[in-house]
Protein backbone atom coordinates (compact mmCIF):
# COMPACT_ATOMS: atom_id res chain seq x y z
CA UNK A 1 0.00 0.00 0.00
CA UNK A 2 1.84 3.25 -1.15
CA UNK A 3 1.80 6.63 1.11
CA UNK A 4 -1.24 8.17 -0.60
CA UNK A 5 -3.63 5.51 0.51
CA UNK A 6 -2.23 5.37 3.87
CA UNK A 7 -3.12 8.62 4.76
CA UNK A 8 -6.45 8.45 2.74
CA UNK A 9 -7.38 5.68 4.82
CA UNK A 10 -6.43 7.59 7.71
CA UNK A 11 -8.51 10.82 7.04
CA UNK A 12 -11.67 8.28 6.29
CA UNK A 13 -11.08 7.11 9.61
CA UNK A 14 -10.69 10.35 11.52
CA UNK A 15 -13.83 11.43 9.55
CA UNK A 16 -15.97 8.58 10.83
CA UNK A 17 -14.43 8.83 14.36
CA UNK A 18 -15.58 13.32 14.36
CA UNK A 19 -18.98 12.08 12.82
CA UNK A 20 -19.70 9.31 16.14
CA UNK A 21 -18.46 12.21 18.42
CA UNK A 22 -20.67 14.94 16.76
CA UNK A 23 -23.73 12.43 16.40
CA UNK A 24 -22.92 11.59 20.12
CA UNK A 25 -23.15 15.85 21.15
CA UNK A 26 -26.00 16.67 19.20
CA UNK A 27 -27.85 13.75 19.90
CA UNK A 28 -27.65 13.98 23.63
CA UNK A 29 -28.42 17.82 23.35
CA UNK A 30 -31.68 16.97 21.20
CA UNK A 31 -32.64 14.05 23.78
CA UNK A 32 -31.97 16.14 26.93
CA UNK A 33 -34.23 19.06 25.31
CA UNK A 34 -37.02 16.03 24.85
CA UNK A 35 -36.85 15.17 28.28
CA UNK A 36 -36.67 18.16 29.71
CA UNK A 37 -40.05 19.31 27.54
CA UNK A 38 -41.52 16.29 28.74
CA UNK A 39 -40.51 17.01 32.08
CA UNK A 40 -42.06 20.68 31.88
CA UNK A 41 -45.17 19.32 30.86
CA UNK A 42 -45.87 16.50 33.38
CA UNK A 43 -44.73 19.29 35.84
CA UNK A 44 -47.15 22.27 34.42
CA UNK A 45 -50.16 19.33 34.44
CA UNK A 46 -49.79 18.79 38.11
CA UNK A 47 -52.67 18.92 40.44
CA UNK A 48 -52.09 21.82 42.60
CA UNK A 49 -53.98 22.44 45.91
CA UNK A 50 -56.06 25.19 46.50
CA UNK A 51 -58.52 27.00 49.02
CA UNK A 52 -61.42 28.31 47.55
CA UNK A 53 -64.67 30.44 47.68
CA UNK A 54 -68.20 30.44 46.73
CA UNK A 55 -69.12 33.80 45.44
CA UNK A 56 -72.36 34.82 46.60
CA UNK A 57 -74.60 37.94 47.79
CA UNK A 58 -73.75 39.88 50.69
CA UNK A 59 -75.36 43.03 51.91
CA UNK A 60 -73.55 45.92 51.54
CA UNK A 61 -73.79 49.58 53.15
CA UNK A 62 -71.52 52.12 51.09
CA UNK A 63 -69.76 54.43 53.08
CA UNK A 64 -67.31 57.33 53.54
CA UNK A 65 -64.33 56.54 55.96
CA UNK A 66 -62.04 59.16 58.15
CA UNK A 67 -59.92 59.67 60.76
CA UNK A 68 -61.31 61.82 64.06
CA UNK A 69 -60.88 62.86 67.47
CA UNK A 70 -62.98 62.46 70.34
CA UNK A 71 -63.26 65.95 72.11
CA UNK A 72 -65.23 67.37 75.11
CA UNK A 73 -68.53 69.22 74.54
CA UNK A 74 -67.28 70.68 77.72
CA UNK A 75 -63.92 70.99 78.88
CA UNK A 76 -61.63 73.48 80.34
CA UNK A 77 -58.20 74.20 82.18
CA UNK A 78 -59.28 76.10 85.62
CA UNK A 79 -57.03 79.00 87.23
CA UNK A 80 -58.46 81.81 89.64
CA UNK A 81 -59.15 85.18 88.51
CA UNK A 82 -57.09 86.87 91.06
CA UNK A 83 -53.53 86.06 92.89
CA UNK A 84 -53.00 84.70 95.94
CA UNK A 85 -52.18 81.59 98.42
CA UNK A 86 -53.50 78.68 98.10
CA UNK A 87 -55.46 78.07 101.68
CA UNK A 88 -57.50 74.81 100.99
CA UNK A 89 -57.96 71.72 98.09
CA UNK A 90 -61.35 70.71 98.18
CA UNK A 91 -61.22 68.30 95.47
CA UNK A 92 -59.10 64.78 94.49
CA UNK A 93 -57.74 64.36 91.14
CA UNK A 94 -59.97 62.36 88.55
CA UNK A 95 -62.43 62.73 90.76
CA UNK A 96 -66.21 63.61 89.47
CA UNK A 97 -67.93 67.01 90.69
CA UNK A 98 -70.95 69.37 90.19
CA UNK A 99 -71.35 72.16 88.92
CA UNK A 100 -70.81 74.92 91.39
CA UNK A 101 -68.52 72.91 93.33
CA UNK A 102 -65.87 74.47 95.89
CA UNK A 103 -62.79 72.92 94.34
CA UNK A 104 -60.13 75.42 95.96
CA UNK A 105 -59.87 78.69 98.05
CA UNK A 106 -57.43 81.30 98.34
CA UNK A 107 -56.29 82.95 101.81
CA UNK A 108 -58.72 85.74 102.12
CA UNK A 109 -56.12 88.09 103.91
CA UNK A 110 -58.26 91.39 105.22
CA UNK A 111 -60.99 90.85 102.58
CA UNK A 112 -63.34 90.19 105.26
CA UNK A 113 -62.54 93.28 107.51
CA UNK A 114 -62.18 95.65 104.51
CA UNK A 115 -66.18 94.18 103.82
CA UNK A 116 -67.37 94.88 107.61
CA UNK A 117 -66.00 98.53 106.92
CA UNK A 118 -67.57 98.81 103.26
CA UNK A 119 -71.21 97.47 104.74
CA UNK A 120 -70.72 99.79 107.72
CA UNK A 121 -70.44 103.17 105.27
CA UNK A 122 -73.56 102.01 103.01
CA UNK A 123 -75.36 101.43 106.48
CA UNK A 124 -74.71 105.33 107.39
CA UNK A 125 -75.57 106.51 103.92
CA UNK A 126 -78.41 104.57 104.55
CA UNK A 127 -79.44 106.13 107.42
CA UNK A 128 -78.73 109.27 105.87
CA UNK A 129 -81.06 109.06 103.31
CA UNK A 130 -83.81 108.43 105.11
CA UNK A 131 -83.46 110.66 107.51
CA UNK A 132 -82.93 113.20 104.79
CA UNK A 133 -86.04 112.05 102.87
CA UNK A 134 -88.09 112.95 105.93
CA UNK A 135 -86.32 116.75 106.38
CA UNK A 136 -87.13 116.92 102.46
CA UNK A 137 -90.75 115.75 103.21
CA UNK A 138 -90.82 118.43 105.87
CA UNK A 139 -88.96 121.18 103.19
CA UNK A 140 -85.80 120.81 105.57
CA UNK A 141 -83.54 119.94 103.14
CA UNK A 142 -83.10 120.74 99.66
CA UNK A 143 -83.22 118.14 96.78
CA UNK A 144 -80.07 118.77 95.78
CA UNK A 145 -78.99 117.11 99.38
CA UNK A 146 -81.46 114.62 99.17
CA UNK A 147 -80.10 113.58 95.65
CA UNK A 148 -76.29 113.62 97.19
CA UNK A 149 -77.34 110.97 99.66
CA UNK A 150 -78.83 108.82 97.08
CA UNK A 151 -75.69 108.67 95.24
CA UNK A 152 -73.77 108.54 98.37
CA UNK A 153 -75.67 105.10 98.89
CA UNK A 154 -75.31 103.99 95.54
CA UNK A 155 -72.00 104.35 95.55
CA UNK A 156 -71.67 102.13 99.31
CA UNK A 157 -73.80 99.83 98.00
CA UNK A 158 -71.68 99.26 95.12
CA UNK A 159 -67.92 99.20 96.56
CA UNK A 160 -69.51 96.25 99.23
CA UNK A 161 -70.90 94.11 95.74
CA UNK A 162 -67.50 94.97 94.30
CA UNK A 163 -65.60 93.73 97.79
CA UNK A 164 -67.86 90.85 97.36
CA UNK A 165 -67.03 90.01 94.00
CA UNK A 166 -63.42 90.17 94.86
CA UNK A 167 -63.66 87.56 97.82
CA UNK A 168 -65.37 85.55 95.30
CA UNK A 169 -63.00 85.47 92.27
CA UNK A 170 -60.55 83.94 95.90
CA UNK A 171 -63.19 80.74 95.74
CA UNK A 172 -62.75 78.59 92.21
CA UNK A 173 -65.72 76.56 91.54
CA UNK A 174 -66.87 73.89 89.06
CA UNK A 175 -68.22 75.74 85.99
CA UNK A 176 -70.08 72.33 84.77
CA UNK A 177 -70.68 68.65 85.92
CA UNK A 178 -67.59 66.72 84.91
CA UNK A 179 -64.49 64.83 85.87
CA UNK A 180 -61.25 66.33 87.45
CA UNK A 181 -57.73 65.76 85.78
CA UNK A 182 -54.64 65.67 87.56
CA UNK A 183 -53.49 68.74 90.16
CA UNK A 184 -50.99 70.61 89.42
CA UNK A 185 -51.00 73.28 92.74
CA UNK A 186 -50.37 72.34 96.44
CA UNK A 187 -51.75 73.84 99.78
CA UNK A 188 -49.54 77.31 100.77
CA UNK A 189 -48.31 77.79 96.75
CA UNK A 190 -48.53 81.25 95.69
CA UNK A 191 -50.97 81.46 92.39
CA UNK A 192 -50.68 84.34 89.21
CA UNK A 193 -53.93 84.47 87.68
CA UNK A 194 -54.37 82.14 85.13
CA UNK A 195 -52.06 79.62 87.05
CA UNK A 196 -53.74 75.90 85.66
CA UNK A 197 -55.03 74.11 88.69
CA UNK A 198 -56.64 71.45 87.25
CA UNK A 199 -58.79 70.27 83.66
CA UNK A 200 -62.20 69.59 83.97
CA UNK A 201 -63.83 67.30 81.24
CA UNK A 202 -67.51 66.54 80.66
CA UNK A 203 -67.71 63.30 79.53
CA UNK A 204 -71.17 62.34 78.36
CA UNK A 205 -71.77 63.03 75.62
CA UNK A 206 -68.67 63.52 73.84
CA UNK A 207 -68.06 65.23 69.83
CA UNK A 208 -66.33 63.39 67.37
CA UNK A 209 -64.84 65.87 65.16
CA UNK A 210 -63.57 64.37 61.57
CA UNK A 211 -62.90 65.94 57.80
CA UNK A 212 -64.64 64.62 54.70
CA UNK A 213 -64.00 65.48 50.84
CA UNK A 214 -65.92 67.91 49.22
CA UNK A 215 -67.38 65.01 47.49
CA UNK A 216 -69.14 63.51 50.50
CA UNK A 217 -71.35 66.88 51.46
CA UNK A 218 -73.80 65.84 49.06
CA UNK A 219 -74.59 62.87 51.23
CA UNK A 220 -74.55 64.52 54.57
CA UNK A 221 -77.29 65.58 56.74
CA UNK A 222 -77.69 66.60 60.49
CA UNK A 223 -78.72 63.56 62.96
CA UNK A 224 -76.92 60.87 60.17
CA UNK A 225 -75.68 57.81 61.71
CA UNK A 226 -72.01 57.27 62.33
CA UNK A 227 -69.92 54.60 62.95
CA UNK A 228 -67.62 54.92 65.35
CA UNK A 229 -64.32 52.66 66.12
CA UNK A 230 -61.75 53.37 68.77
CA UNK A 231 -58.96 50.93 68.68
CA UNK A 232 -59.08 51.12 72.61
CA UNK A 233 -62.13 48.97 72.22
CA UNK A 234 -61.80 46.60 68.98
CA UNK A 235 -64.54 44.78 67.14
CA UNK A 236 -67.05 47.52 69.14
CA UNK A 237 -68.89 49.94 67.39
CA UNK A 238 -70.16 53.07 68.87
CA UNK A 239 -73.31 55.17 67.03
CA UNK A 240 -73.13 58.81 66.67
CA UNK A 241 -75.25 61.52 65.15
CA UNK A 242 -74.14 64.19 62.92
CA UNK A 243 -74.74 67.68 64.64
CA UNK A 244 -73.44 69.74 62.81
CA UNK A 245 -71.40 70.71 59.12
CA UNK A 246 -68.51 73.06 58.75
CA UNK A 247 -69.88 75.99 56.22
CA UNK A 248 -66.99 76.12 54.28
CA UNK A 249 -64.46 73.67 52.35
CA UNK A 250 -61.02 74.03 53.23
CA UNK A 251 -58.98 75.57 49.98
CA UNK A 252 -56.25 73.49 50.23
CA UNK A 253 -57.31 70.33 51.49
CA UNK A 254 -60.62 70.01 49.42
CA UNK A 255 -62.59 68.61 53.01
CA UNK A 256 -65.01 69.77 55.29
CA UNK A 257 -64.99 69.75 58.80
CA UNK A 258 -68.36 67.62 60.30
CA UNK A 259 -69.05 67.02 63.98
CA UNK A 260 -70.98 64.39 65.37
CA UNK A 261 -72.64 63.96 68.89
CA UNK A 262 -71.42 60.21 70.95
CA UNK A 263 -73.59 59.31 73.70
CA UNK A 264 -70.76 58.21 76.66
CA UNK A 265 -72.75 56.80 79.61
CA UNK A 266 -70.56 53.69 81.02
CA UNK A 267 -67.32 56.90 80.51
CA UNK A 268 -65.31 54.17 78.70
CA UNK A 269 -64.29 56.68 76.24
CA UNK A 270 -62.28 59.77 76.88
CA UNK A 271 -61.44 63.07 74.98
CA UNK A 272 -58.21 63.00 72.87
CA UNK A 273 -59.25 59.34 71.73
CA UNK A 274 -58.04 58.32 68.02
CA UNK A 275 -61.56 57.30 66.21
CA UNK A 276 -62.07 55.91 62.83
CA UNK A 277 -65.16 57.33 61.31
CA UNK A 278 -67.73 55.35 58.48
CA UNK A 279 -70.55 57.61 57.51
CA UNK A 280 -73.43 55.61 56.02
CA UNK A 281 -74.75 56.83 52.43
CA UNK A 282 -77.28 55.36 49.81
CA UNK A 283 -79.56 52.22 50.73
CA UNK A 284 -77.86 48.52 51.41
CA UNK A 285 -77.66 46.61 48.41
CA UNK A 286 -77.00 43.27 47.39
CA UNK A 287 -73.28 42.80 45.82
CA UNK A 288 -71.12 39.72 44.85
CA UNK A 289 -67.72 40.00 47.56
CA UNK A 290 -64.68 38.40 47.46
CA UNK A 291 -61.42 38.03 49.80
CA UNK A 292 -58.93 40.62 48.82
CA UNK A 293 -56.34 37.62 48.69
CA UNK A 294 -58.20 36.07 45.92
CA UNK A 295 -57.71 39.13 44.02
CA UNK A 296 -54.39 39.00 41.61
CA UNK A 297 -53.89 43.18 41.59
CA UNK A 298 -51.99 44.02 37.65
CA UNK A 299 -51.73 46.61 35.75
CA UNK A 300 -53.50 45.61 32.46
CA UNK A 301 -56.07 44.20 34.87
CA UNK A 302 -57.67 42.42 37.70
CA UNK A 303 -58.01 38.56 37.71
CA UNK A 304 -59.20 35.90 39.65
CA UNK A 305 -59.30 31.86 39.16
CA UNK A 306 -62.52 30.58 39.12
CA UNK A 307 -62.86 26.48 38.83
CA UNK A 308 -64.55 24.69 36.35
CA UNK A 309 -65.26 20.79 35.47
CA UNK A 310 -62.04 19.71 33.19
CA UNK A 311 -59.60 17.28 32.98
CA UNK A 312 -56.13 16.30 34.22
CA UNK A 313 -53.20 15.30 31.70
CA UNK A 314 -54.39 11.18 32.09
CA UNK A 315 -57.61 12.19 30.64
CA UNK A 316 -59.99 11.96 34.06
CA UNK A 317 -62.01 13.79 35.29
CA UNK A 318 -60.91 17.17 37.38
CA UNK A 319 -62.03 20.46 38.45
CA UNK A 320 -59.23 23.12 36.23
CA UNK A 321 -58.55 26.27 36.52
CA UNK A 322 -59.54 29.31 34.12
CA UNK A 323 -58.14 32.87 34.95
CA UNK A 324 -60.80 35.55 34.27
CA UNK A 325 -60.60 39.44 34.54
CA UNK A 326 -62.69 41.59 36.96
CA UNK A 327 -63.75 45.01 37.76
CA UNK A 328 -63.66 45.86 41.52
CA UNK A 329 -65.88 48.19 43.64
CA UNK A 330 -65.12 49.43 47.00
CA UNK A 331 -63.25 47.40 49.72
CA UNK A 332 -64.30 46.84 53.40
CA UNK A 333 -62.04 45.17 55.85
CA UNK A 334 -60.68 41.98 53.98
CA UNK A 335 -63.47 41.99 51.77
CA UNK A 336 -63.96 43.54 47.93
CA UNK A 337 -66.90 44.02 45.95
CA UNK A 338 -66.79 42.30 42.34
CA UNK A 339 -69.07 44.04 39.83
CA UNK A 340 -68.33 42.19 37.55
CA UNK A 341 -66.38 39.11 35.96
CA UNK A 342 -67.66 37.05 39.22
CA UNK A 343 -71.26 35.39 39.29
CA UNK A 344 -73.10 34.33 42.20
CA UNK A 345 -72.01 30.46 42.85
CA UNK A 346 -68.70 30.67 41.33
CA UNK A 347 -66.26 28.96 43.04
CA UNK A 348 -63.32 31.24 43.70
CA UNK A 349 -59.21 30.57 44.37
CA UNK A 350 -58.98 32.22 47.79
CA UNK A 351 -55.15 30.55 47.97
CA UNK A 352 -52.50 29.04 46.16
CA UNK A 353 -52.84 31.22 42.73
CA UNK A 354 -49.24 31.76 42.17
CA UNK A 355 -48.82 28.00 41.24
CA UNK A 356 -52.26 28.16 38.34
CA UNK A 357 -52.15 28.88 35.29
CA UNK A 358 -54.73 28.50 32.36
CA UNK A 359 -56.03 25.12 32.61
CA UNK A 360 -54.08 24.11 35.49
CA UNK A 361 -56.12 20.86 37.02
CA UNK A 362 -56.37 21.67 41.06
CA UNK A 363 -57.42 19.97 44.09
CA UNK A 364 -59.20 21.62 46.85
CA UNK A 365 -58.46 21.90 50.70
CA UNK A 366 -60.57 24.36 52.51
CA UNK A 367 -58.84 23.34 55.95
CA UNK A 368 -57.37 26.69 56.50
CA UNK A 369 -59.19 29.95 54.78
CA UNK A 370 -57.87 33.74 54.10
CA UNK A 371 -59.43 35.97 56.30
CA UNK A 372 -62.89 37.50 55.07
CA UNK A 373 -63.82 39.82 57.76
CA UNK A 374 -65.46 42.95 57.03
CA UNK A 375 -64.72 44.75 60.32
CA UNK A 376 -61.04 42.86 61.00
CA UNK A 377 -59.00 43.99 64.24
CA UNK A 378 -55.43 43.74 64.34
CA UNK A 379 -54.21 40.75 66.04
CA UNK A 380 -52.56 42.15 69.11
CA UNK A 381 -55.31 44.55 69.83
Amino acid sequence: MNQSSKAAKRMIIMLLIMAVIFTLVFGWGFMRSVFIAKFLKGFANQVQTVATITAQDTPWQASVKSVGTLTAVNGASLSAEVSGIVKSINFRSGEDVHKGQVLLTLRPNNDTAVLAQLQAQAKLDAITYARDQRQFAANAVSQAQLDTDRANLDVANAQVAGQQALMDEKIVRAPFSGRLGIRQVNVGQYLQPGTAIVTLEQLNPLFVDFYLPQQALANLAVGQVVNVGIDAYPGQIYKAKIVAVGATVDSVTRSIAVRAVLENNKLRLRPGMFASIAVETGQPKQVVTLPQTAIAYNSYGDTVYVLKPGKDAAGHATLVANQVFVTLGDTRGDQVQVLSGVQVGDEVVTAGQVKLHNGSPVSVNNTIQPSNNPNPNPPNA
